[in-house]
């Protein structure tokens, strides 16, 4: 089968297509015939070893993270799932792969695709999904009644985020572009602020929750909004203590995470702030729940029209890399 694989880390790296062997599968996994592979900034990260210290892979390895397919094998120990079923899911971080004709994934990574997408659109969804679900509910523990903002909120992880952030009854502020202005409130957001016409940061005050999307530029205006005892949860500064902490890394590890993140989390703490930073896993549980708010709601996410084949991934890479998809980059097979 055809694999789009890294064969080292580099600031410049590219990845090559190599054909490699169907892989066979365990007791407790399904072989999966992928029909569309989401392309990510977190390929970048990847890429280009940024997260070495929280994954390091044997090269090669064949990347991509999320993707949609139909399952052709399932192992012994797989109840829940039948030949023939159309899926989604983030792959684990330890075992990616999604940019191959096959992959093989344990069953309690993947959920049935929502009834409302299409193998396309489906694959825009698990990896921002899971991130608002993991975001909201466990890093900032957001409570009913509570203010979140999302700064940059008006891109594909709002488009999951604002819905979310809704169902468990927050109130929500999203700043962007004009252009998304509409269909930002149409999902559910109660106020919407347009970046080039006012700085949030002088119309907002005692939010409870932020989630970063754009970068640690922004970390100080964020502070500057939340309320004594709030949490700020980044997707972009990086990992603190307390994330090395939450999955159990080594005392070293630990230490150089607090030394990478100390002026942030200096910051925070002087403004009686927590801050929180995420890198998401894998969990067909909290896709099933995710799924059902993605068909109540309707939601159908933003897709780039540019079609990209496997031979064409160094070019999706590039359009990710420029910052200017007109949705989620997808490579279909």
């Amino acid at each position: 089968m055809k694999a789009a694989q890294l064969m080292k880390y580099d600031k410049n790296f590219d990845l090559k297509v190599n054909d490699i062997p169907v892989p066979a599968i365990k007791s407790d996994e399904v072989l999966v015939k992928v029909k569309v592979a989401a392309v990510n900034p977190l390929e970048m990260l990847i890429g280009t070893g940024s997260v070495k210290l929280i994954q390091d892979y044997d090269m090669p390895v064949t990347m991509g993270n999320e993707l949609t397919g139909v399952i052709e094998k399932v192992g012994d120990k797989v109840t829940d799932f039948k030949n023939g079923d159309a899926i989604y899911t983030r792959l684990p971080i330890e075992s990616i792969g999604a940019f191959a004709e096959y992959v093989a994934v344990k069953s309690d990574a993947i959920a049935p695709l929502p009834s409302n997408l299409d193998f396309v659109t489906g694959a825009a969804a698990p990896l921002t999904g899971l991130t608002a679900y993991q975001g909201l509910h466990e890093e900032l523990n957001a409570q009913a009644g509570k203010a979140l903002f999302i700064p940059g909120g008006s891109g594909s992880f709002g488009q999951m985020a604002v819905p979310i952030a809704k169902d468990l009854g927050l109130r929500v502020i999203v700043s962007g572009n004009a252009q998304a202005r509409e269909r930002t409130l149409a999902i559910g957001a109660d106020q919407y602020l347009d970046y080039q016409a006012v700085n949030y940061w002088e119309v907002l005050k005692d939010v409870d929750y932020v989630i970063d999307t754009l970068s640690p530029d922004e970390f100080d205006h964020e502070l500057s909004i939340i309320k004594p005892g709030g949490r700020l949860l980044s997707l972009r500064t990086g990992p603190n203590k307390q994330f090395a902490i939450d999955r159990n890394f080594s005392k070293l590890k630990q230490t150089m995470f607090a030394m990478a993140s100390a002026k942030f989390d200096r910051k925070a703490g002087q403004k009686d702030v927590q801050y929180r930073f995420i890198f998401v896993r894998s969990s067909g549980e909290q896709l099933r729940k995710i799924s059902k708010i993605i068909e109540a709601n309707q939601i159908v996410p933003a897709v780039d029209p540019t079609k990209f084949e496997i031979e064409d991934i160094n070019d999706a890479l590039a359009l990710v890399r420029s910052g200017h998809p007109q949705g989620k980059v997808v490579i279909q097979f």
